[in-house]
């Protein structure tokens, strides 16, 4: 059994062998780890940190222009190789030592999709136009798709690897996570939740995801609702 997890980059310099380190010391068991980096044609020095990255696990890949997100999974698919996937971002918002309690609930045969909440435990919130605005897309999302999640748009989701693969993904930025949910809703596959713990940052930080970002995810969700 492997995990695979995608690391879509960009402009991560400051954080990129931090994430990498906590990605290695993840405490997942017996289960081998792939680890996937895209970097998204980052400008601040990532991709020369990358390109020092020695450790056999870790798979890399570049962009030759700055597409966003969504393309850098897809690019990311092509290389993967293990039996479940998770997405993991750079920015140190999230935990790997979540990983454990994630694929958990797939190892027990129990699910085949988990998203891991922020909203289950008791995490700090970001901007509060972006807890807002996470509330808002979680609650269509589940008006239009009959789910019964509490955190759409959190980055900690995982998958079998068929299932992720056959979804035919179309996302460029950060329109993935309204996509997949949409996909897998439309596919009847439940998506169960787990507590993970988050820790925001700010714009100030290097925080990406702006309101616009929000209210694509809608409009995205609303598409795949009447799209065949």
């Amino acid at each position: 059994m492997k995990l695979s997890v995608i690391i879509p980059v960009f402009n991560e310099r400051k954080n990129i062998l931090s994430i990498l380190e906590k990605v290695q010391s993840a405490d997942i068991g017996k289960i081998e780890k792939e680890i996937v980096i895209v970097d998204d044609f980052s400008i601040d020095g990532t991709r020369e940190i990358l390109k020092n990255i020695r450790d056999k696990n870790v798979v890399l890949a570049y962009h030759e222009k700055n597409y966003g997100k969504g393309r850098a999974i897809r690019t990311a698919l092509e290389k993967i190789t293990g039996d479940l996937v998770i997405i993991q971002d750079a920015d140190l918002e999230y935990d790997p030592q979540d990983y454990r309690g994630l694929i958990k609930p797939i190892l027990e045969k129990k699910a085949e999709v988990v998203y891991g909440s922020r909203n289950l435990g008791k995490n700090e919130h970001s901007y509060l136009s972006f807890y807002l605005g996470g509330k808002f897309v979680t609650f269509i999302a589940n008006i239009l798709y009959g789910l019964n999640i509490t955190d759409e748009a959190t980055c900690y989701k995982v998958f079998k690897k068929e299932i992720l693969t056959s979804l035919n993904l179309e996302c460029e930025r950060f329109e993935f996570c309204p996509e997949v949910t949409a996909k897998i809703a439309k596919k009847g596959i439940k998506i169960l939740e787990v507590p993970i713990d988050y820790y925001p940052r700010k714009k100030s930080e290097g925080k990406k995801i702006r309101w616009k970002d929000g209210l694509e995810a809608i409009l995205v969700l609303c598409k795949y609702k009447f799209k065949d």
